[in-house]
């Protein structure tokens, strides 16, 4: 299997910066996330702060990004990762029912926003699950609920509907959904997940729905949660000023290590990170 020197988790300007700097270094960089790059940037109307781009909009900011990383023949992988394991030497990235490899790990996911719903953390792996693609088949025939965060998790529900008996899919978004006949729609906000007799109830402001299994899917887990025994605050990643994240070869930068939530205080924690991944891959070499 292709082993990366450092895998970067995160697509908006931290991860951006990270694997611009790692491929400069001449680094093997593993960028994954999205290729239409932060939603969040895309959408700012106006960032005065961002050093040699005044008043410039979010989606002309990206563009630059997009062109840099061209330049740099750096390509994004849009692969979602669910989990990181740290097998001593190297690190195994979960992508699905894939694994990938990596020397050392820059994470920039970004923040997760809002709580766990209620029960999800206590039904973790007692029918809530993260990833549709990985757990599926333990539903087949079966009802399985999703929890849809952004139209961009519809695409694994569709999935869900080719393995399951019957799909019920909560949007938590306004935007209209796109998604085969099989799946019912249902837009009521759920408020718990609980277990009961063997069943999985998926508690909304109207209603309770009996489900097999239940799929939370969102942007991004919390840090905790992708990298278990990392660190953590609240949402936030623990990190030091070489954005070193509490388990060796593990780095942090951007929003997930805290405020300001600003797009040049990323893409400079970014920079550091990169550096720091570096630093710590050359020392294993002398080793």
């Amino acid at each position: 299997m292709e082993r990366y020197d450092i895998a970067v988790i995160g697509t908006g300007p931290a991860g951006l910066s990270a694997a611009i700097t790692a491929t400069i270094r001449n680094k093997k960089v593993l960028l994954l996330g999205s290729r239409d790059l932060s939603l969040k940037l895309g959408k700012a109307h106006e960032i005065q702060n961002y050093l040699g781009f005044p008043a410039v909009k979010g989606e002309d900011l990206a563009a630059a990004f997009q062109n840099h990383l061209k330049q740099m023949k750096i390509e994004i992988t849009e692969k979602r990762i669910n989990a990181v394991y740290s097998m001593g030497d190297y690190f195994a990235l979960q992508a699905g029912d894939e694994m990938l490899e990596a020397s050392a790990v820059i994470l920039a996911t970004g923040v997760v926003q809002g709580k766990p719903l209620p029960g999800e953390e206590e039904m973790l792996g007692w029918g809530v699950s993260y990833c549709a693609t990985c757990d599926a088949p333990l539903y087949r025939g079966k009802v399985a609920a999703v929890v849809g965060y952004s139209p961009r998790e519809e695409a694994e529900a569709a999935f869900l509907s080719e393995v399951c008996r019957e799909v019920l899919y909560f949007p938590t978004y306004k935007e209209e959904t796109h998604l085969p006949e099989a799946v019912r729609v249902i837009r009521e906000k759920v408020v718990a997940l609980e277990n009961q007799d063997g069943h999985r109830i998926v508690r909304t402001a109207e209603n309770e729905y009996s489900v097999d299994g239940v799929f939370v899917l969102r942007e991004a887990v919390s840090p905790g949660q992708l990298v278990p025994g990392l660190p953590t605050e609240g949402p936030h990643v623990t990190v030091n000023r070489n954005m070193e994240a509490g388990i060796p070869g593990v780095f942090a930068c951007g929003d997930i290590v805290g405020t300001p939530y600003q797009y040049i205080k990323a893409a400079g924690e970014g920079n550091v990170a990169a550096l720091s991944a570096v630093s710590y891959l050359d020392q294993k070499k002398r080793l």
